[in-house]
């Protein structure tokens, strides 16, 4: 098993997300109605795995080809996820990229920007979020389903937070 490592906030993070936001752009052509960063490495501050997570939305016509397109370049394709959002990722020596490809009425594209979203607003959140992931990864042995599992409930009610505000 492999050591679940949450590290503190690299400001580094959102030029990655940059560089691989240009490439998939370049990639994808004009099939990209926006992309997305998601995930802990998109919110200022917050400790976070060195993955840099990014939600690709295309019209729902474009998604097959969009998903060949990725499928034949340099990333591992990883199929759907079971929410309708196409998986692919890629490791470099200090970290990776995570991306999915969505219809733009994905729900789960939704609640992970009501999330990310959220955090960015409040600090104090984001924090007990932090507390939380390296407690997790400290606990799980190496166990990803613990680890994420044990964030499923933090992440519903912050999203719940998320939606009473909008």
């Amino acid at each position: 098993m492999r050591a679940i490592k949450v590290v503190d906030y690299d400001p580094s993070w959102p030029l990655l997300f940059a560089d691989i936001n240009a490439e998939i752009s370049t990639l994808l052509g004009g099939l990209a109605l926006s992309i997305d960063h998601i995930g802990s490495t998109s919110v200022p501050g917050l400790a976070a795995k060195r993955k840099i997570d990014l939600d690709a939305v295309i019209s729902e016509e474009a998604l097959p080809a969009a998903i060949e397109i990725v499928r034949a370049a340099d990333f591992v394709f990883h199929g759907d996820t079971g929410e309708n959002r196409w998986a692919f990722t890629r490791d470099h020596q200090d970290y990776g990229f995570r991306l999915y490809l969505c219809g733009p009425d994905n729900r789960a594209h939704r609640e992970r920007i009501l999330f990310r979203n959220y955090l960015r607003k409040h600090p104090e959140r984001a924090k007990a979020y932090a507390d939380l992931k390296r407690q997790l990864a400290a606990e799980a042995n190496g166990d990803w389903d613990f680890y994420t599992g044990g964030k499923t409930e933090f992440v519903a009610e912050t999203i719940r937070l998320a939606v009473l505000k909008t």
